[in-house]
């Protein structure tokens, strides 16, 4: 079964920020050899996600409105340990830490507004995320 794996190094501007990754996937799906099949897009980070919407800014305001709403910055258990992202961690849970793609015809089967995101909450230093495509 043909497959790939490849990583994406991602260093963010600000400390939350969304980017798309959409082409950057694309193109490792299409250098793939894989057809029919999934890929697999997953955030290698405890503080960051990934998760598929619309690229729109306002939905994107929207979005880390909502996170900040559900998991506001503030004071955490987990910050006795020494650390300050208690509300990353939380909202990687809120949007999902990976996402499967339909393979067909050797490229990303998406709907027509439907892009692929990193979503970061504790940024400003290198993070990769890791792309594997399966399939025939």
């Amino acid at each position: 079964m043909p497959s790939r794996t490849e990583y994406l190094w991602i260093e963010t501007e600000r400390r939350r920020q969304f980017v798309n990754l959409t082409e950057q996937v694309r193109s490792i799906v299409r250098g793939s050899g894989v057809r029919e099949g999934m890929a697999l897009v997953s955030a290698m980070h405890i503080t960051a996600s990934v998760f598929v919407n619309d690229n729109e800014d306002g939905l994107l305001h929207d979005i880390e409105r909502w996170a900040d709403r559900l998991a506001p910055p503030g004071e955490y258990e987990h910050h006795r340990t020494g650390e300050s992202n208690g509300d990353a961690h939380l909202k990687n849970l809120l949007l999902g830490h990976q996402v499967v793609l339909p393979v067909t015809a050797g490229d990303l089967d998406l709907g027509p507004w439907e892009q692929v995101f990193y979503g970061e909450f504790d940024g400003q230093r290198r993070k990769r995320v890791v792309v594997k495509v399966l399939g025939e």
